[in-house]
């Protein structure tokens, strides 16, 4: 009770805070102090140049954009770097030269250090009308929270994790599941463009509630192909037929695209790592348990991919989840592989 009181009143002021940053950006717009976003207009900033934040961050920087990075392991910012990138030693430093700050971390933990530290995160260093973008996929009431702080000193913040791993980073063919204020969603669009398709979901924590709706729907998935594969090799079937013919039928999936032929390969470089699916699907899990659902497919997922972790395989991409039922049944597709699957 006591919890679900305080949620409410978080909710009460984040709605409070961000409809009076609104009603000021409205009123910028309307005596047309807010100018377009567009590469001579609009500065940009980028903290976090992981797996995936390294592609998004170079189709901004294709686009034209001036773009200041930082990152915990400057080497991963290098090649960013050599294409034009400027570097910021910390997050503060990165929000004072921009206009619109990126950010596409690892956990809620690094979301709340690099967006909220009181000395060196970013919105000590944004400007009144500058915009924070959370990319990570997070805590929605930590979504809100930045939404209330970011509006209390006249700026904005939307949550808008993404879906669609490393390919659909490289190929800006990504799904953003957008929250915040729909006007600000919409201003900064020709951002979002960039990287993929923007779905507006509603008011702040409304990207991460989408997102980790779109995270369980994949444990499932990645849980049915994975028991597939393993029925179709005990069956002595062969397995890239077996795939190909399912992958147009009912049973097709992007899961099944992006990680089949990767599984039959033994290519589990992570475009997604277990780690940070399984802090994913725990968050999921709380959120289950703060509204009182029971998604069992949701817990067994989470149990098989915790078990990856506990086998030393959190830095694997999240089709290794191939290992963990091959344990449970003593078998392994490895032996089953063609010499046409393995070119």
């Amino acid at each position: 009770m006591l919890h679900s009181l305080r949620r409410l009143r978080l909710q009460f002021h984040t709605v409070l805070s961000i409809s009076r940053a609104a009603a000021h950006i409205r009123r910028s717009m309307a005596s047309g102090t807010s100018e377009p976003i567009t590469p001579s207009t609009t500065r940009l900033g980028w903290i976090g140049t992981g797996v995936m934040g390294r592609s998004m961050c170079a189709h901004l920087l294709n686009a034209g954009y001036t773009v200041t990075v930082f990152t915990r392991t400057a080497s991963k910012a290098q090649s960013l770097l050599e294409a034009g990138a400027k570097w910021a030693s910390t997050p503060l430093s990165v929000a004072s030269q921009s206009d619109v700050v990126f950010s596409i971390v690892g956990y809620p933990s690094d979301v709340r250090h690099v967006l909220l530290h009181p000395s060196s995160g970013a919105l000590c260093g944004l400007r009144p009308g500058g915009i924070l973008v959370d990319m990570t996929t997070s805590d929605p009431s930590l979504a809100a929270e930045i939404a209330s702080a970011a509006a209390a000193k006249s700026c904005s913040s939307v949550d808008a994790p993404v879906s669609g791993g490393d390919r659909g980073a490289r190929n800006a063919a990504l799904s953003i599941f957008a929250g915040g204020d729909e006007l600000i969603v919409r201003r900064i669009s020709p951002l979002f463009s960039l990287l993929g398709k923007v779905n507006y979901m509603g008011g702040p924590g409304k990207g991460q509630f989408a997102k980790l709706a779109n995270q369980i729907t994949i444990a499932s998935t990645m849980v049915g192909l994975v028991e597939g594969l393993i029925y179709a090799h005990k069956a002595g079937l062969d397995l890239g037929k077996y795939l190909d013919a399912i992958s147009t039928g009912a049973a097709g999936s992007k899961s099944l695209d992006l990680y089949g032929s990767r599984i039959l390969k033994r290519d589990f470089e992570a475009g997604f790592f277990v780690n940070h699916f399984v802090k994913d699907l725990g968050i999921c899990l709380r959120e289950c348990h703060n509204m009182g659902l029971a998604l069992p497919g949701l817990a067994l997922a989470q149990q098989l991919y915790l078990s990856l972790k506990a086998h030393g395989e959190g830095n694997l991409g999240t089709q290794a989840l191939i290992l963990a039922v091959e344990r449970l049944n003593n078998v392994s597709l490895e032996p089953a592989i063609s010499s046409k699957e393995m070119a």
